[in-house]
């Protein structure tokens, strides 16, 4: 069949693409002054553990500031305590939002203003990295001459729609986005980036005004990678899973509004491009799924083989991202859920309406 034939050159290109990823490696420690730069909006619930993570990193030419971005939970209490006396931490309280702004973009760049480092390394409060990240970082960035090195953590998911949509986005850069291009070139076209992960060489920040470029950005990570590639500097995509985890979403809720508020953005706010996305969502991705149905039923395998070779493209990028080893069985139903989430993103952006995300709307 032609369209199995299909899907096993997407499932070799795949494959192939990897080839460029790059993994951290184990370096030897590095003086390099660094800034760690977290900005948090009530992240009670993460508060504890992301500091007595942060309190095990070996690099030690290094502050960490923390902006309290107005929280209105036990985040600042929690903070003074789990921090105590310890010198290599900052914690600084958050102006109010100006206007046209987004509220972690202002964030990020009211850290900026006080970070002293050679590098900046912005960290989102739900992540957590092994104690050598920075130095792992530090030596990519050198090694490939790089102006930002960023990357996707590793998701642990609990609610459905986690399992769905979150480790989506690793197969969505994998699979579509020419890894070579992205890795080897300045071209701001080929580009993807992880806000809760980004490591800036400060020059290069500086070189694009920093986060005050895109201030008013949903999107704000894969924006500034492009104007970071506009100004000639390499921005590395790595695969730090192995070092990185980020447990982004606790509830169904958060998933829908968090997705809702990035995807018809990162798709160019165009309704083309959601159009086709969808359609090519449902052929290959979805459509495998009752095929197989058929095939057991009328017990022909050859309509078994486009769900099997989806399960196999799946696992491949699964097993790269330390991803569940059982998260490939959703495919189907996750490219179901993509699908409704890029409409629903669309069709509120269409009627004016606000996309809602930490007690703001945008």
């Amino acid at each position: 069949m032609i369209y199995t034939a299909i899907l096993i050159v997407f499932m070799i290109l795949t494959v192939l693409n990897l080839a460029f990823l790059p993994r951290l490696k184990s370096v030897s420690p590095s003086t390099a002054f660094v800034s760690l730069l977290i900005p948090m909006r009530n992240e009670e619930r993460n508060v504890v553990s992301l500091i007595q993570n942060l309190k095990c990193l070996t690099h030690r030419s290094l502050e960490i500031i923390i902006l309290d971005d107005g929280s209105t939970d036990q985040t600042s209490e929690l903070l003074k305590k789990s921090i105590g006396d310890d010198p290599f931490f900052k914690v600084i309280a958050g102006k109010p939002l100006s206007e046209g702004w987004v509220g972690k973009v202002h964030a990020c760049h009211q850290l900026s203003t006080e970070a002293k480092g050679e590098y900046l390394f912005f960290l989102d409060a739900d992540v957590r990295i092994a104690p050598d990240t920075i130095e792992k970082v530090l030596n990519e960035m050198d090694r490939r001459r790089s102006g930002l090195v960023t990357g996707f953590p590793r998701f642990p998911v609990k609610p459905l729609l986690g399992k769905l949509l979150v480790p989506f986005q690793h197969f969505l850069v994998f699979f579509h986005l020419p890894l070579s291009m992205a890795n080897y070139t300045t071209l701001p076209a080929f580009t993807a980036a992880h806000g809760a992960f980004m490591f800036f060489k400060r020059e290069a920040y500086e070189s694009i005004g920093g986060h005050q470029a895109v201030q008013s950005s949903l999107l704000e990570d894969v924006h500034i990678t492009r104007l970071v590639k506009g100004k000639g500097w390499k921005a590395t995509l790595v695969n730090n899973t192995g070092d990185a985890v980020c447990h982004m979403y606790d509830t169904n809720r958060e998933v829908w509004e968090g997705f809702l508020k990035n995807i018809y953005i990162g798709l160019g706010q165009n309704p083309f491009m959601v159009g086709l996305c969808s359609l090519f969502y449902f052929i290959f991705y979805f459509m495998p799924l009752p095929l197989f149905g058929y095939g057991i039923i009328s017990l022909q395998a050859i309509y078994c083989l486009p769900l099997i070779v989806v399960w196999a493209q799946t696992f491949i990028v699964d097993r790269t991202s330390n991803q569940s080893p059982h998260h490939f069985w959703l495919m189907p139903l996750a490219s179901l859920a993509l699908i409704a989430i890029m409409w629903t993103s669309m069709v509120k952006r269409l009627r004016k309406q606000t996309y809602n995300w930490k007690g703001r709307s945008y």
